[in-house]
C-alpha cells in the first residue's frame, strides 16, 4: 500500500490507518484482519466511514487520530494535555515522517509553536498484542519555553456496538475482583494514586458485546505496562467512535520538558480477540512466553518462611525447616522478613540491609550453605524501596526520604504501616540500596529475591517536585542492574501481595506474588483473574496453614494443594509441625507438581464454562496432555451436578482421563459417577468437548485434579 494508508496485520489481528493527512494518521480499524486490500479499497472504506459534509453538524473529526485532540473536534478526553507558562497549549501536529512495515509503524510529528517532537509507535507483537507507545521531545533552542506534560495516553477505537465494560477492583487479600458494568456514557476514567497500581487496580479496560464469557465473544481491551500511578480511560461519546486507552497518571509539574528533554510514556498493550476471556489471556500469555527473558527453567517448588515463623528467627529451627523442606521435595527455600539488623517487628530497620548478628551470630552464610548443600535454591526477602525512621540509614540521611519534609514533622506524620519510602531517584540512596543488596547476593550466593513493597506512596516529593515517575523509573533501573550483575538471580514482585502485578514490573522480574491471602477459597478467584494477564508459571501460589491468617477460614489440605497447582506452587507453612500423614501428603504433592508442571506452565489456560456459580474449573491444555483443577467455593445448587465439557482438546484423538488422588480425595454427597469413583476412563476428545463428564456432587470447598493423556 502507498504511504497514504498503512495496514498492519499479523497473528489474527489487523490495524488500518489513514495517513493522508492533514495531521496525525486516523485509525480506521483495529480488530479482526481485513486481508489484502488495495489503495482503492482503503480509500473507499475511508469514504464509507467519513464525517458528514457541510451543512451537516459534524464538520470535524469522525475517525479519531492516534492521539485525538480537542482541536480535531474530538469531544472526549484528549489524548494528551500540555501546558506552557501554566496555560493549556493546543499543539498542531505536522507529520514529518512515517516508517512502516506489515507489523509496525512509527509516526514522527512536530508542533512548531512549542518545538515539541511527537513520536508514536504501534506494532503487532507475539500473540497479536498491539503495543502502542508515545514519546515527546523538546527540540527547541536553549532558553526556549519549557512545556509541562499533564498526560500522554495511548488510545484505540472499538466498535460502538460494545455495550459492556470489564475492569477490576479489590482490596488487600482479595485482589482482582471483576467489575462488569454497562458501557459508561461520556468520557470516564479509572485512576490509581498509590504509587503502585494497588489492590484496587482496574488492571485493564475490556470492552465487549454482552457480558464477557470465557470461551466466546469479541473483546477489545487495554492494559498499561506501568507499575505506578495510572489512568484507564473510556470515551463513549455520541458524535464519534468509542475509544479505550491508558496512560501514566502524572501530577501537575511532574514532567516538565526543557530543550533537550524527552518523556517516553509507558507502553500500552491493546488486545483484540474473538474467543472470549480465554482468547484474551492466550494472546497475552503468548506474548509473555515469547520474550527472551521469560523463565526457561522449570518453576521450582518453594517454601517461604513467613507464615512458618514470622519474625521469630532461630537459626537452628530454620535450618531444621530447610532440612525438612528438602526431604519432602522442596526446591527453593526463601527466608522472609526478620533477618536484618534490629528487625524484630515491622516498625523498624528498613533500609539497614545488614544481617542481625544478635539473632544470626554466624550470619546467614551457614544457612545459605546448608540450603545449597541440600540441593535447593536460597532466597531472601527485601523491601528495597522502603525505609524506617528507626534505622541507621534514616538517622544518617533524613534527606533520602521520598516525602515532603514539612509533612514528616506533622503530628500525624505520613507513615503507612509504620514505614516510609526511600527516594531511589536520589543517586546516593540508589547506590546505598544497590550496594547492600549486591553485596549479600554475592556473599551468600542468593538465587532468588522476594522484592516486597508494603505501602502506598503519599505526596511523593523528589527535588521539590512530584516524584512518582522518577521513583518508578529508578526501581526498574535498580532491579535491572542487580540482575545484570547476577544473571542467574530471579526476583519476585510482591506488593502487599498483588498490588503490583503488571506487565511493566514483569519486564524486570521473574514472577509475582498474587496475594498475601493463602486462603484457597479466595485464591481460586485471585488466581483465575490474575491469569487474565499472567500465565501460571509467573504467579506464586502457596499452600498455607490449615487456618488462614488472613481470613480465619479453615480448609482441608487436599483443597489447599489443588489450588496451589493453579500457579507456581509452594508452601508457606511450618511443615515441621505437620503430622506424619500431612508430611506424606506434602511429599506426594511435590512429586505430582513436578510431574504436571510442564503441562500447567506450558499449556494453554482455559476455563470450562459451568452454570452453577459454586464451581471453579481451570484447564491447562498442551499438545499431548491436559490438567484440569475442579473445585467448589460454596454448596452446589443442584443435587445432580452439571457436566464438565473440556475445551481445547484434539477432537480426533482419544484421551485417558485419570483422577490424581495423590493430594487426597475430594468429599462428595449424593451423586458420584462411576468414572469418578473408579478414577479413570477413556474417551474421544470430541465427546469430552461436546458431551462432557458428569461431575460429582462435591461438598463445599472441595477439589480434585484431572490428568488427561492423549493415546
Amino acid at each position: 500500500m502507498t504511504p497514504g494508508f498503512i495496514r498492519l496485520e499479523s497473528e489474527g489481528v489487523g490495524v488500518l490507518l489513514d495517513a493522508r493527512g492533514p495531521g496525525l494518521p486516523h485509525v480506521l480499524h483495529w480488530g479482526a484482519p481485513v486481508g489484502a486490500i488495495t489503495d482503492a479499497d482503503a480509500d473507499a472504506l475511508a469514504k464509507a466511514l467519513s464525517r458528514q459534509t457541510s451543512p451537516g453538524t459534524l464538520d470535524a473529526a469522525w475517525q479519531v487520530s492516534l492521539s485525538p485532540q480537542e482541536g480535531d473536534g474530538w469531544t472526549g478526553r484528549p489524548g494528551m494535555q500540555l501546558r506552557r507558562d501554566g496555560v493549556v497549549h493546543h499543539a498542531r501536529w505536522d507529520v514529518t515522517g512515517i516508517d512502516a512495515d506489515d507489523r509496525s509503524v512509527t509516526v514522527q510529528a512536530r508542533d512548531a509553536a512549542s518545538a515539541l517532537r511527537l513520536s508514536i509507535t504501534a506494532g503487532i507483537e507475539a500473540g497479536g498484542v498491539v503495543w502502542v507507545q508515545h514519546a515527546l521531545a523538546h527540540d527547541g533552542e536553549a532558553g526556549a519555553t519549557s512545556v509541562d506534560v499533564d498526560w500522554l495516553e495511548a488510545t484505540l477505537p472499538v466498535p460502538s456496538t460494545t455495550d459492556t465494560l470489564l475492569t477490576f477492583d479489590g482490596r488487600w487479600t482479595r485482589e482482582k475482583r471483576p467489575v462488569v458494568t454497562p458501557m459508561p456514557a461520556g468520557a470516564t476514567v479509572r485512576q490509581t494514586r498509590r504509587g503502585r497500581p494497588g489492590h484496587d487496580n482496574p488492571v485493564a479496560a475490556i470492552a465487549g458485546i454482552g457480558a464477557p464469557r470465557w470461551q466466546h465473544g469479541a473483546l477489545w481491551g487495554v492494559h498499561l505496562a506501568w507499575s505506578s500511578d495510572l489512568t484507564t480511560r473510556v470515551d463513549r461519546v455520541t458524535d464519534a467512535v468509542t475509544l479505550i486507552g491508558a496512560g501514566e497518571l502524572l501530577r501537575p509539574g511532574e514532567i516538565r520538558l526543557a530543550p533537550g528533554d524527552e518523556y517516553r510514556a509507558p507502553r500500552a498493550a491493546f488486545v483484540y480477540t474473538a474467543e472470549g476471556l480465554d482468547g484474551f489471556a492466550h494472546r497475552v500469555h503468548t506474548w509473555l512466553r515469547a520474550r527472551p527473558q521469560h523463565p526457561s527453567s522449570v518453576r521450582p517448588l518453594v517454601l517461604n518462611t513467613w507464615e512458618a515463623v514470622y519474625f521469630d528467627h532461630d537459626p537452628d529451627r530454620l535450618t531444621a525447616l530447610a532440612e525438612r523442606a528438602a526431604e519432602v521435595g522442596i526446591e527453593r527455600f526463601v527466608l522472609d522478613d526478620g533477618w536484618f539488623q534490629g528487625r524484630r517487628d515491622d516498625s523498624t530497620s528498613l533500609g539497614d540491609w545488614v544481617v542481625d548478628r544478635t539473632v544470626w551470630p554466624d550470619g546467614l552464610g551457614p544457612l545459605a550453605a546448608r540450603v545449597h548443600e541440600l540441593g535447593m535454591q536460597f532466597g531472601l526477602w527485601f523491601e528495597p524501596e522502603m525505609i524506617s525512621l528507626d534505622s541507621d540509614v534514616a538517622r544518617a540521611h533524613p534527606d533520602w526520604l521520598l516525602h515532603d519534609g514539612g509533612h514528616l514533622d506533622h503530628e500525624k506524620g505520613l507513615s503507612w504501616r509504620g514505614q516510609y519510602v526511600m527516594d531511589l531517584a536520589n543517586p546516593d540512596a540508589y547506590a546505598h540500596v544497590l550496594g547492600q543488596i549486591d553485596a549479600l547476593v554475592g556473599e551468600l550466593g542468593i538465587d532468588f529475591i522476594k522484592w516486597d513493597h508494603n505501602r502506598d506512596l503519599v505526596e511523593s516529593v523528589h527535588d521539590g517536585r512530584p516524584g512518582g515517575h522518577a521513583q518508578m523509573t529508578a526501581v526498574y533501573e535498580l532491579i535491572a542492574e542487580l540482575t545484570s550483575r547476577h544473571p542467574s538471580l530471579e526476583i519476585e514482585s510482591c506488593s502487599s501481595g498483588g498490588a503490583r502485578t503488571d506487565l511493566g514490573i514483569l519486564e524486570v522480574t521473574d514472577r509475582v506474588w498474587a496475594s498475601d491471602s493463602n486462603d484457597p477459597v479466595e485464591r481460586q478467584d485471585i488466581q483465575r483473574w490474575t491469569g487474565l494477564l499472567l500465565p501460571p508459571e509467573l504467579v506464586g501460589a502457596h499452600v498455607g496453614p490449615t487456618t488462614s491468617h488472613s481470613s480465619g477460614r479453615t480448609t482441608a489440605l487436599p483443597y489447599r494443594m489443588a489450588t496451589s497447582l493453579l500457579g507456581s506452587a509452594g508452601f508457606e507453612w511450618d511443615i515441621l509441625s505437620c503430622a506424619d500423614d500431612e508430611t506424606a501428603a506434602i511429599t506426594r504433592f511435590a512429586a505430582l507438581y513436578k510431574e504436571l508442571r510442564p503441562i500447567v506452565h506450558g499449556g494453554r489456560m482455559l476455563h470450562p464454562e459451568l452454570r452453577d456459580p459454586a464451581w471453579r474449573a481451570t484447564a491447562f491444555v498442551a499438545d499431548e496432555a491436559a490438567v484440569v483443577v475442579v473445585a467448589t467455593v460454596a454448596s452446589l445448587e443442584d443435587a445432580r451436578a452439571e457436566r464438565l465439557r473440556l475445551p481445547g482438546l484434539d477432537r480426533a484423538r482419544r484421551y485417558r482421563v485419570r483422577v490424581r488422588r495423590e493430594i487426597g480425595a475430594a468429599e462428595y454427597g449424593w451423586i458420584a459417577p462411576e468414572w469418578f469413583t473408579t478414577g479413570e476412563i477413556e474417551l474421544p476428545g470430541s465427546l469430552l468437548a461436546e458431551v462432557g463428564l458428569q461431575l460429582p456432587t462435591l461438598w463445599p470447598v472441595q477439589a480434585f485434579v484431572l490428568h488427561l493423556e492423549a493415546l
